[in-house]
């Protein structure tokens, strides 16, 4: 089974911009990275009058599409709840690690990505499943390991070697 690792943190905090560095970072050590992101609500990434979108709209529950470059399968689950990670994880090709953006409230080892200038509260107070703290400003009194969000490699080190089974 494939380790997991997640950044967790309130929107503008950075994960994103985060994550692509981390990405670059491990796959440049020779790892095959996969990503899965929880998007909130009716997000989209296809647009009216391509054909795949006009496929899903007249009600086709999935749609593959494909080129000699790329596939991608979109699913709708019309009402259907929405998977657990576990099961959207079993969905991937193997992988030597995903990382995960988002799913905040479920427990599996992730790091905070934090920005003072968001104004918002810290996540890793009321989540043991932080392992670790990306962050502009210092929480000594988390006890947790702290990285300049800056710190690539420091965090993509830590990612490899705290990532686990889900």
């Amino acid at each position: 089974m494939t380790k997991v690792f997640g950044f967790a943190g309130w929107s503008g905090a950075g994960k994103t911009t985060l994550i692509r560095q981390v990405i670059a970072d491990l796959v440049g050590r020779g790892l095959r990275v996969s990503t899965v992101k929880h998007a909130h609500h009716d997000f989209d990434i296809d647009h009216p009058g391509k054909d795949s979108w006009e496929h899903r709209h007249a009600g086709a529950a999935e749609v593959l599409v494909v080129s000699d470059r790329r596939w991608a399968l979109m699913h709708e689950l019309r009402g259907a709840r929405e998977p657990a990670l576990p099961e959207l994880l079993a969905k991937l090709a193997p992988a030597d690690l995903v990382l995960v953006e988002g799913f905040k409230r479920t427990a599996f080892p992730k790091m905070e990505v934090f920005r003072a200038e968001n104004g918002k509260p810290p996540l890793h107070p009321e989540d043991p499943s932080i392992l670790a703290l990306a962050t502009d400003v210092s929480f000594v009194e988390s006890g947790r390991p702290e990285f300049a969000l800056e710190d690539i490699e420091g965090i993509a080190r830590f990612v490899e070697e705290h990532a686990g089974r889900l």
